[in-house]
């Protein structure tokens, strides 16, 4: 997707949740959205939309949920997946995951649609991990994933992620869109598209030019315990003042437990990783430990990561009165006639239909 800016707006983290009355109908209309989707395009085509960030937030404009706030991914989402229920055989998509908990229960769902569908979809359930870890470790940005859902066609081999990250200190949201057709390596530019109103440097170890860092870090998580420990205790040594990470996320020695850090050592060691998809793939390695070794990496081998956000797009478009700015109206309204054209067909309550189609109206103005 071509990396270029059409314009950004804050999306405050809003608290509650959408009306009963509200979510009801989003699902009946993302029922039939779905279906005529399906039916004329396919579930390949949906995914590929749901991947695409000025698609999603128009669907949450036409299903009538707060335009502005980050709440719309995760309430879209929500809606999607209970709308898809029971008609999975006539869309060709599952959805699994969700908000909180709810998320880490995704490859369980994954598997739980496996054993229905007699499939082999292993392969999605380490996407899914997978997906989740880069966006929690290799890309350190700042942001604390809250919410994950998965969408995958029942024979696994096409399949979409749409997750978000919160940041505590800030109080707004950051969301990751993936595509599975255009993941060709988990760990070296596998987003879409990077959805967040604002960027700072950060700890970034999936841009191609990570790429000796990656490389490095694998190494060092192969060699024995105790030298990659006396690297550490060298840095925290030598640097009375603290070495700092790039701006917004510092890293201090005084934040790494030794005796945890030589206990994933241990287990890296052991494992013998491959690369740095595998070393990410370990249980136990999280986002101190790979921040560790890529400080190592640096200070001691001079080895440097990439520290550029990756972040490419606002989560909206604009608002009614033309600010921040206009979008690219051409993407804009490719995904408008298409939006259109399934509503106008859609065999929905009369009333939600004109509701909707108003709503679509206003975006031509």
């Amino acid at each position: 997707m071509p990396a270029y800016k059409t314009g950004t707006i804050k999306l405050p983290l809003h608290g509650g949740k959408a009306p009963a009355w509200l979510f009801s109908r989003m699902k009946k209309l993302s029922r039939e959205i779905l279906l005529l989707m399906a039916s004329e395009y396919g579930a390949e085509l949906i995914m590929e939309k749901i991947s695409e960030p000025l698609w999603f937030q128009a669907l949450g404009c036409v299903l009538g949920f707060d335009w502005h706030s980050s709440g719309v991914t995760t309430t879209v989402c929500g809606a999607l997946k209970e709308a898809s229920k029971n008609i999975e055989k006539d869309t060709g998509l599952y959805i699994a995951g969700g908000k909180g908990a709810t998320s880490r229960k995704t490859p369980a769902e994954i598997e739980n649609i496996q054993e229905e569908t007699g499939n082999n979809l292993k392969g999605l359930v380490y996407a899914s991990r997978m997906s989740a870890k880069v966006d929690s470790n290799a890309l350190q940005d700042g942001y604390q994933l809250y919410h994950h859902c998965f969408f995958f066609t029942p024979d696994g081999n096409k399949w979409a992620v749409v997750q978000q990250g919160m940041n505590d200190s800030t109080g707004f949201a950051r969301r990751y869109h993936w595509l599975g057709d255009r993941v060709s390596d988990f760990v070296c530019e596998p987003h879409s598209a990077i959805c967040c109103d604002s960027k700072s440097e950060v700890l970034n170890l999936v841009a191609q030019d990570s790429l000796l860092a990656r490389n490095t870090i694998t190494e060092l998580s192969k060699h024995t315990p105790k030298s990659v420990v006396n690297d550490f205790l060298l840095i925290k040594k030598s640097a009375e003042k603290q070495y700092q990470m790039p701006s917004g996320h510092d890293i201090f020695t005084t934040d790494i437990d030794k005796n945890r850090f030589e206990k994933i050592l241990l287990k890296t060691y052991e494992n013998k990783p491959k690369n740095f998809e595998e070393l990410l793939a370990i249980p136990g390695v999280g986002p101190r430990t790979i921040r560790s070794l890529a400080m190592i990496s640096e200070l001691v081998y001079g080895v440097k990561h990439n520290i550029t956000d990756p972040a490419r797009f606002g989560f909206a478009h604009g608002g009614k009165d033309g600010i921040p700015y206009p979008v690219d109206r051409t993407t804009y309204d490719r995904s408008i006639e298409i939006l259109h054209g399934i509503v106008t067909n859609a065999k929905i309550d009369r009333t939600e239909k004109i509701t909707a189609l108003k709503r679509l109206s206003h975006f031509y103005k």
